[in-house]
């Protein structure tokens, strides 16, 4: 109940990761602005199915991160939708994938102003709100990939990584003032994405279910069972919480023990 009536932005929540962060929030009794580059007229469905779902303000706001221009005018209208905005998480990513050597200027380019640009610049337009009425909660999606590397994935290891510094210098500038801002940490989470992958997997090697899951997590999770995005909503609920107010700066892993091999 503690949640009931905070505000939203999710950034990069028009399904997978994103949604399911959205819906857990909802479920909290908070009120949601969803982002992505869907047009709108796509999610009028699932906005509505959230929205009553929980008897909570769901609205949806199309919108290209790659600029601060576009940073500022998803901030400016979930702000004038909502009045506040309590809760920031910057989800919103682009991968491309190739080896350094040829690796494209404008997509390295673009990583950094989506992933870890526009994560700044959210941050810079919420934080004041957040101070005025002490009390915030940010949260920056990394990866197991902001802590160890992969070959052909420049963007995406350098991007993560480099939320990590963020995300600690954000909690040592709010301490005291009732914000806290953190790092979550997934593994290889079940999403539309990540499902169709598997399904490829089944598809072009004949594999099962069980045997597909287990040939993609093969050198990535121990536990060998992908994340369910819920249960990351679940995670981003308790550290929104009072329980959770002395939990800042910190990396938060929920990745089936990857990073402990």
């Amino acid at each position: 109940m503690a949640l009931n009536g905070k505000n939203v932005l999710v950034t990069g929540s028009s399904d997978g990761l994103g949604l399911a962060m959205a819906r857990a929030l909802a479920a909290a009794g908070c009120h949601i602005v969803l982002h992505g580059l869907e047009p709108a007229q796509s999610m009028e469905h699932p906005t509505r199915e959230l929205a009553a779902s929980f008897d909570v303000g769901v609205h949806y706001l199309c919108g290209d991160l790659s600029t601060i221009d576009g940073v500022d005018a998803l901030v400016e209208s979930a702000r004038a939708l909502l009045g506040t905005i309590d809760v920031l998480i910057n989800n919103a990513v682009v991968r491309h994938f190739a080896g350094i050597e040829s690796f494209a200027i404008e997509h390295w380019n673009k990583a950094l102003a989506v992933n870890l640009t526009a994560a700044f610049r959210a941050i810079q337009l919420t934080l004041p709100g957040m101070r005025e009425r002490s009390w915030g909660r940010i949260f920056n999606m990394t990866s197991v990939y902001g802590a160890r590397a992969t070959a052909n994935r420049v963007d995406y290891v350098t991007t993560k990584t480099a939320l990590l510094g963020l995300t600690r210098s954000v909690a040592i500038e709010t301490l005291n003032q009732g914000i806290t801002c953190n790092a979550i940490c997934p593994g290889s989470v079940l999403t539309p994405n990540i499902d169709g992958r598997i399904n490829e997997l089944m598809d072009v090697r004949g594999l099962s279910r069980d045997d597909a899951v287990h040939e993609f997590l093969k050198g990535k999770q121990p536990t060998g069972e992908l994340i369910d995005a819920a249960h990351v909503g679940d995670l981003v609920v308790f550290l929104c919480s009072s329980s959770a107010s002395q939990i800042t700066g910190a990396l938060m892993p929920i990745e089936g023990g990857w990073l402990a091999g």
